[in-house]
């Protein structure tokens, strides 16, 4: 089992920011105790995405928190990124996993128990599941019930993490379900100070998972 750490796990959005600024906040959410990074940029051509990539993980490899790289198994081979993250319809994880080796971490979006259990027995090193509250970052969402993530978590061998809407306010309903971690885009992104954000975040699921259901 590969050895990386999804408590924390934040998801990037560059929308309406400037270079400088998207970085700046990237950096911030590093030093607030951010344990996973995935880079997320829907409509850059392979070409920004790369040069974006490339930026962003000279900066996580200071903090030694690993990039994950969102849908583009190819970008995540150019820049040595350590994952990649697929959702249903990007390249099956058995083909990632040729292109990256062994050693990187392979991700994969699970709504479902079934497509869970397909993750899992495809090789994917761990699952974010959701959305679990409606979200701004895609037009389209399909919700996923706390039930089935706990269904999801019973029958997973790897990391599981909620994703979709997720704050510091809202993931108590998150209580008993046993999942590894949380992911936050707007929480952290969107945040007067990314920093305090992930670190209050971060507490308040830690907090959440040590208590009893």
């Amino acid at each position: 089992m590969k050895n990386f750490d999804t408590t924390m796990y934040f998801i990037t959005d560059s929308t309406g920011m400037t270079e400088d600024e998207f970085l700046f906040r990237v950096e911030a959410a590093l030093k607030g105790g951010v344990t996973l990074i995935q880079l997320r940029e829907k409509k850059k051509t392979t070409r920004e995405y790369i040069a974006i990539a490339e930026k962003v993980h000279s900066i996580t490899k200071k903090y030694g928190i690993p990039l994950i790289i969102d849908d583009r198994t190819d970008v995540a081979f150019a820049i040595n990124a350590e994952g990649v993250h697929l959702g249903q319809s990007d390249m099956p994880i058995a083909f990632a996993r040729k292109l990256l080796g062994d050693d990187k971490i392979i991700g994969a979006t699970t709504k479902t128990v079934s497509q869970a259990i397909e993750a899992c027995a495809n090789g994917a090193d761990y699952l974010g599941v959701g959305a679990i509250y409606p979200t701004t970052t895609k037009v389209k969402t399909v919700l996923t019930s706390v039930k089935t993530l706990s269904d999801i978590v019973a029958v997973s061998s790897v990391k599981v993490n909620a994703i979709g809407g997720l704050n510091k306010n809202n993931i108590d309903i998150l209580k008993g379900t046993d999942i590894d971690g949380i992911c936050a885009v707007s929480a952290i992104m969107k945040a007067n100070d990314p920093e305090i954000a992930a670190r209050d975040l971060k507490e308040t699921f830690i907090k959440l998972k040590g208590e009893k259901a």
